[in-house]
């Protein structure tokens, strides 16, 4: 899997399929190259208000598809 073609700009949904913003970027774990977590940056109206990043560690994602899907509380 080619990494950036994968995750770079794609749609992150929370378990309530509330948009919470885009991959702008990810972390990789440097001995095993394993993506370790996404950085995600708020896209819409709250980015223009203030620029802002979420780390998501990989263990919080469910699947990732068209769109990356986050666990929710009942999948934790």
């Amino acid at each position: 899997m080619k990494v950036k073609d994968e995750l770079f700009g794609k749609e992150v949904l929370d378990a309530d399929i509330q948009i919470v913003g885009k991959v702008m970027d990810i972390v990789m774990d440097r001995d095993t190259f394993e993506v370790t977590d996404l950085v995600i940056k708020k896209t819409g109206f709250s980015e223009q208000i203030k620029a802002s990043e979420n780390i998501v560690p990989m263990e919080l994602v469910k699947v990732i598809g068209d769109k990356i899907l986050l666990k929710g509380e009942d999948d934790i």
